[in-house]
């Protein structure tokens, strides 16, 4: 007998239409949060929109203040740094495990994906490239055989989704980003994991080096910027 489909409940619809909203940029970078208007948006109560905004502060999505309410996060240069460096950590670690315990899985995986990738470059279909790119890193969690290890990037995915989003807007930044992740397929299916190390350093550096130290927020500077432009 199939298992009969658990229908979600209200704070769960909330989160996952305020956590795409997000991750695309729909909700851009600072904004402010209404509760009030949220719950009248999605015709529900203040109840589970303050529960999935508690739930977006746990996924790093939300800062919460307490005389200004919730807004969607924006990152400091330092915080971009300290996610990056998280990322080679435990990128590295998932990427080796899994092309050790599920090379040839990866790979098909990884080819699927690329396979789309590349189809949504040549459409200039932003959001379904970032879907795809945000896919590729997860593929090593799903294949590498540690729950620790999948859990733990699993609670940051929406974060290190939103900047990849931002970031995207800056130019050639989507087609430097494909050329990497064909090369990391390429590698993958070499079985060098030290070589795939080295092109994911690479890949998360040019993120971690996108800005100066002294941004504060990122989102206010690369608006300043556009503004001088």
């Amino acid at each position: 007998m199939d298992a009969v489909e658990r229908p979600k409940s209200l704070t769960e619809i909330v989160l996952t239409k305020l956590r795409d909203q997000i991750i695309h940029g729909d909700l851009a970078l600072g904004t402010a949060l209404s509760e009030r208007r949220i719950a009248e948006e999605l015709s529900v109560s203040k109840t589970p929109v303050r529960e999935a905004l508690a739930q977006l502060k746990t996924e790093g999505l939300v800062h919460i203040f307490p005389q200004s309410g919730a807004h969607v996060l924006t990152f400091s240069a330092a915080e971009i740094v300290d996610m990056c460096d998280y990322r080679l950590i435990v990128e590295t670690a998932g990427l080796k495990l899994a092309m050790a315990q599920n090379h040839e899985t990866l790979l098909n995986d990884l080819s699927k994906i690329v396979r789309t990738m590349r189809k949504a470059h040549k459409k200039t279909a932003i959001r379904d490239y970032l879907e795809m790119d945000s896919a590729f890193h997860y593929t090593f969690f799903v294949n590498c055989g540690n729950k620790h290890l999948h859990d733990s990037y699993n609670i940051f995915s929406g974060k290190i989704a939103a900047l990849r989003t931002h970031l995207a807007t800056k130019p050639g930044h989507t087609k430097l980003s494909l050329d990497e992740h064909l090369l990391m397929l390429e590698i993958v299916k070499s079985g060098d994991a030290k070589k795939g190390e080295i092109v994911l350093v690479e890949h998360i550096g040019r993120t971690r080096d996108a800005y100066s130290l002294e941004v504060s927020d990122v989102a206010a500077a690369d608006q300043n910027n556009e503004t001088a432009g």
